[in-house]
């Protein structure tokens, strides 16, 4: 069973909390797709049940941190968010340009 940690997956101006483990690059990529389309009833796939959005956590508690990037740029939250979180020693993975 995977330790549950807690992270934010930013996708353009739009970010999610989410508890679960560091995804690779390309689950990252898959939760920001299903996440970014409202499904109403939709089962999440099994590949994705690992991770779940979370509606309550503490800043201070966040451990890991992806963005992916689009077209909008990140909400003023967020971009004020990252630099604290890379302050702390997290490392900020970017779909577009890190190795993982």
């Amino acid at each position: 069973m995977d330790p549950i940690l807690k992270g934010i997956l930013v996708h353009g101006d739009n970010h999610f909390i989410v508890r679960g483990p560091l995804p690779d690059r390309r689950t990252a990529l898959a939760l920001a797709r299903y996440w970014s389309v409202i499904q109403i009833g939709a089962a999440t796939p099994p590949e994705l049940q690992r991770w779940a959005i979370s509606m309550r956590e503490f800043r201070e508690e966040l451990e890991w941190a992806i963005v992916v990037p689009d077209a909008a740029p990140a909400s003023a939250a967020v971009a004020e968010l990252l630099p604290e979180l890379a302050a702390r020693g997290i490392r900020i993975l970017n779909t577009e340009s890190d190795v993982w």
